[in-house]
């Protein structure tokens, strides 16, 4: 992602909040002129800073970041089995794929689903059961 980028984001979501620069910079911890840097492309911005921003100005971390909603980022083809048509998959899948970014967006931790009856099938999601390939 690159940093202009990500500056674009932050600079429209800063206005569309209502918020000066320097109100945002108070809002999040940040200088005013560390702020300045980092929505003109010149300084990177951290996750922290990422966060404390999407906070103060109602958006996402993920629309700060360009990256969109799961739903966006979600490129997958999968075959019909049990009689499910694909967009009854799709659905699912998609209501998983939520949960699985909700509980990562929470820092539960994985110990704690694990000791519910859930594995992790260390491709970053969390089942019941992992299918054998």
């Amino acid at each position: 992602m690159a940093t202009t980028d990500v500056g674009v984001r932050i600079e429209r979501a800063r206005a569309a909040a209502g918020l000066s620069q320097r109100s945002l910079a108070d809002m999040t911890g940040l200088s005013q002129p560390t702020l300045s840097r980092i929505i003109s492309g010149q300084r990177a911005a951290k996750m922290p800073e990422l966060m404390a921003i999407a906070w103060a100005t109602g958006v996402t971390v993920a629309e700060l970041a360009g990256t969109g909603t799961v739903a966006q980022r979600v490129e997958c083809a999968a075959r019909a089995t049990n009689h499910a048509d694909m967009d009854g998959m799709r659905e699912a899948l998609l209501h998983f794929l939520e949960l699985d970014d909700y509980l990562a967006g929470q820092a539960i931790p994985e110990t704690v689903l694990s000791e519910a009856g859930y594995v992790d099938c260390g491709d970053g999601g969390l089942r019941d059961r992992c299918a054998v390939p």
